[in-house]
Parts: C-alpha cells; sequence; structure tokens
C-alpha cells in the first residue's frame, strides 16, 4: 500500500513542479516584467530549488560520445551485448581512423565492470567507465529497474547474479580468450562467488579481478549500513521494506526493496550533509555562480535516481552477506543453471591475480572488509596480491572524481597490464572458423577480424598454403582491408572507421 500512496503523492506533486520550474524560469529571465524584480533572482532561486527537490529523476544515461585516447579523440559508441530479463551487458566500443591508435587500442586487455545493484543506476560509475576507456575494451552490466520487469520474467535471486557474471566473463573469454574482473561495492561477493566456481569447475578463469569497496566481510570494522542489516532480523526486512509494484508499470504485482525507500535510507546517512549542500546550491543560484550550480544539477541526477530491487535478491543478499557471512564461513552453496547445487571456495582460485582497494575515509565498506579476499583467496600466489588504500578517499572517491583518477586509477592499470595477455599467448582461431567469422563481420571494420596467427609449425608450406587458401577465399571488402602492418589506403581511412 505505500508504493501506491508514494505514486500517487508524486503525481499529485508532478504539475507543481513543472510550475515550479516555469517560474525559475521566468523570474531569472532579464526581458520578462517579473525578471525586472529586485528580488527576482532570489524567487527565481527558491522556485529552482522546489523543483529539484519535487521532480521526478529518470534513469540518467551514460552519455560517453568520446575519449581522449594520447591526444587523439576517439569515437565511443554504446552498444548492447547481451539482453537479459534483469541486466544489459553494454560495450563501450571504440572507432578511429588513426593508425597508431587503432593498433594500440586493439592490443588493449578486456575489462567486464560489474556494477552495484544496491539503489543506483550502473551510470553511477560513469566516471570509472570514461578513465579505464582510455587504456581497456570496457563492458559493464547494467541491471533493470526491477519495477519494469514483468512478472513473466520470473524472479531473480542472488544465484542468478552469480550466474550472470559467469555468462559475461565466458563472453568475453570467447571474444578475447580471456578477460580482466572489476567489481564496485555490492558486486564484490558474488563476483568473487562466480570466479570460484569458475575455478572449482576447472574453467578458465579472468586474468585479474580487481574489488573495490565492498562487504567481502562485514564483520570487520562495521559502518552504519552493515549495523542496519546486521541488527534486524530476515522478517523485519521482509516486514518493513518489500511492497509490490503498483498497476502503473510493467513489473505490475512484483515484489521489490523500493528505490524511493533505499533513496530515503541514503539521504538519512547524512541528512545534514544533503541540506547544507542544497542550501549551497541556492546561494549559487543567488551569486549567479551557474558552474558550481551544474555541478550540483549533475550529482543529484545521478544520486537522486534509482531503481527497485527484486526482493528475493535483496533479501538473500542481506542474510548471506550481513547476517550469516557464508561466503568467509565457507557455507555458501550457489544454484546454477543446469540446478546443480555448488560450493563456493575462493581457495581453488588459482591463476586470477587479486587487486583491492580500500578508501580511508570509507563510510560504507569498512576498513578491512575488501581486503578480507586475499585470506580466502589462499590458493592465489602472494605475488599475485596486491592492495591499496585510498588516503583521504570515501567510498564514491575510490571509484569516482580526482582521487579515483589520480590515484586509484594508475595502481588498477598497472595491475591488469601487469597481468594481460601477451601477443603470443592469444588464442589463435582455426582458419576455418577465421574466415567464417571473416564472412560474417561488417564492412566498416577495415581489418578482419581473425585471430592472431601462430609460428608456423612443421610442415611450414603446408600450413602456409591453407593460411593463403583462406585469404583467397575471403570476401572481396575483407580481402582489401590492410593487414596491421601495412598503411591503410585513403578510402579506407575515410569510409571505414576501426574499432577497439
Amino acid at each position: 500500500m505505500l508504493y501506491q500512496i508514494y505514486e500517487t503523492q508524486r503525481s499529485l506533486m508532478e504539475p507543481f513542479a513543472d510550475f515550479a520550474q516555469a517560474a525559475a524560469k521566468v523570474f531569472s529571465n532579464k526581458l520578462s516584467p517579473m525578471g525586472q524584480n529586485p528580488l527576482s533572482q532570489r524567487v527565481s532561486a527558491g522556485y529552482d530549488l522546489i523543483y529539484r527537490l519535487g521532480k521526478d529523476y529518470e534513469k540518467p544515461v551514460f552519455g560517453i560520445q568520446t575519449v581522449d585516447v594520447d591526444g587523439v579523440a576517439v569515437a565511443i559508441h554504446e552498444r548492447i551485448e547481451i539482453n537479459k530479463s534483469f541486466c544489459e551487458l553494454r560495450r563501450f566500443k571504440r572507432f578511429s581512423d588513426d593508425p597508431a591508435t587503432l593498433a594500440k587500442l586493439k592490443d588493449q586487455p578486456a575489462v567486464l565492470i560489474v556494477a552495484p545493484l544496491s539503489g543506483h543506476y550502473a551510470t553511477l560509475l560513469r566516471d570509472t567507465v570514461r578513465t579505464m576507456l582510455k587504456d581497456h575494451k570496457v563492458y559493464i552490466t547494467d541491471w533493470r529497474n526491477a519495477r519494469i520487469v514483468p512478472m513473466s520474467e520470473g524472479e531473480f535471486h542472488l544465484d542468478d547474479y552469480v550466474n550472470y557474471v559467469q555468462e559475461f566473463i565466458r563472453h568475453l573469454q570467447g571474444q578475447y580468450g580471456n578477460c580482466h574482473v572489476m567489481s564496485v561495492c555490492q558486486p564484490t561477493v558474488p563476483v568473487l562467488a562466480a570466479v570460484s566456481l569458475m575455478a572449482s569447475r576447472g574453467e578458465l578463469t579472468p586474468l585479474s579481478m580487481t574489488m573495490m569497496g565492498g562487504p567481502i566481510d562485514a564483520r570487520k570494522s562495521p559502518t552504519a549500513v552493515n549495523n542496519l542489516a546486521m541488527n534486524k532480523s530476515h522478517s523485519w526486512f521482509e516486514n518493513n521494506v518489500i511492497y509490490r509494484v503498483p498497476s502503473s508499470f510493467p513489473g505490475v504485482g512484483r515484489r521489490v526493496y523500493p528505490g524511493f525507500l533505499q533513496h530515503t535510507g541514503f539521504v538519512a546517512m547524512n541528512p545534514d550533509h544533503h541540506a547544507k549542500s542544497h542550501y549551497d546550491y541556492f546561494e549559487d543560484l543567488l551569486k549567479g555562480d551557474e558552474t558550481s550550480a551544474e555541478t550540483h544539477r549533475k550529482f543529484y541526477d545521478e544520486y537522486n535516481a534509482v531503481l527497485d530491487m527484486d526482493a528475493d535478491y535483496y533479501l538473500e543478499t542481506i542474510a548471506t552477506v550481513f547476517q550469516d557471512f557464508k561466503l568467509v564461513n565457507g557455507t555458501w552453496d550457489v544454484k546454477g543453471v543446469d540446478g546443480r547445487i555448488e560450493r563456493v571456495r575462493p581457495q581453488d582460485i588459482k591463476t586470477t591475480a587479486l587487486f583491492t582497494v580500500e578508501g580511508e575515509l570509507d563510510d560504507i565498506s569498512g576498513s578491512g572488509q575488501t581486503r578480507a579476499a586475499h585470506d580466502l583467496c589462499s590458493g592465489i600466489p602472494s605475488n599475485q596480491q596486491k592492495h591499496l588504500e585510498a588516503q583521504g578517499a570515501g567510498h564514491y572517491g575510490i571509484f569516482s572524481g580526482s582521487r579515483w583518477r589520480k590515484v586509484v586509477y594508475p595502481e588498477v592499470k598497472s595491475f591488469i597490464l601487469a597481468h594481460a595477455l601477451k601477443p603470443n599467448e592469444a588464442v589463435v582461431m582455426p582458419v576455418a572458423d577465421a574466415v567464417a567469422a571473416s564472412k560474417a563481420a561488417p564492412v566498416t571494420e577495415s581489418v578482419p577480424q581473425l585471430a592472431p596467427v601462430a609460428k608456423p609449425r612443421a610442415p611450414a608450406k603446408k600450413a602456409a598454403a591453407t593460411v593463403k587458401a583462406a585469404v583467397k577465399a575471403m570476401p572481396t571488402p575483407v580481402k582489401a582491408a590492410p593487414s596491421k602492418s601495412a598503411a591503410p589506403t585513403k578510402a579506407a581511412k575515410k569510409d571505414c572507421p576501426v574499432s577497439g
């Protein structure tokens, strides 16, 4: 019933928010009669603040159009690589017609960024993605708002989250031979579970895992968030924060933890800070400081945009991570897509390097909670493990802002590069598969999608003849495309941007 009441109140407030927005513009317009009033700037600022407090915040967009790679502007095309019921795997494909930049992009490692499903959208990691794109092929998990997922799509459990991550890792491995995984906050736990299960089965595991500010062991230095989850019973959460989606959304009837309740909790953690921030915004409008005002708008456009989480996933996360501590106690069993129940054993991971990052001032995941992953992953050699505590950084500072870009990212970049596939370690695609792939490749790719050719083995003449026949069989557009070592023609430069 609370969800319906909230939606009714929001619908009633919408016209007033629109009126406040219009009034703010009228009073700020110097050509308007109302804008001539000595108090017009103050009135306009007041209406603008009312609009910001009363408006509905939709899902933001990543909006990354280009990134700078060593002085060259590289175009970014955002697209959905895998479309699941509760998540989209998004790829930020990079395009350039500069030969030197192209060669650099082609050899850079692929990274799967697993965004948190804990209230905010994946766009909260926009700065993370933009920075990573300079040196990596970047994919990210973009979780869907549960209220727009119809009941016909079924439920979503913590086990499903783990299975999604495994599927996405395998997808990147199929594309590039292997990949790196980065998890921020909440997903550090399911990502560690996913890689552990793959290791236990003898599957190929990612080259490295970078875990940032996550509750691997929430018993260490518990924060206010941890205490709430640990001190309330499972039934309390089910009875007090779980509601059904009202009829105005596609997911009508689905049990969820509503986004508006989560947002209330976020604000309640630091009410004084948010009150001061809004007052400063009002002051900036009075002073005409549009730069500071726009910074405020961008932050709260992101911060106030929240999503509903499926009830099963949320309640299972509370129990598994914050109450029963199943990961650190070695009692976590996960149900796979095939119905098999498997025990999560981080000690089985042996070939994936581990890098953990914590913020000195993190008030979401306390000190030592992420670092605990090193004790669990005892099978990883010590020289393949690293930890960083970012001095002066809070929770958001380890993945966004100046400390992320200047302190944390250089360490992340260096760690991934140190454990990247070397050129001679790349997986070689059979010639027949390479030809098939080249036929299916779009004409806009100016370099054929062939795997690196391995060093010829005996008999060398036979291998060379096979490759020569395969190249001859390629369709004309691919045959005409230059190799990495050859300079592209003017026509290729003009019409065929190349991606990485």
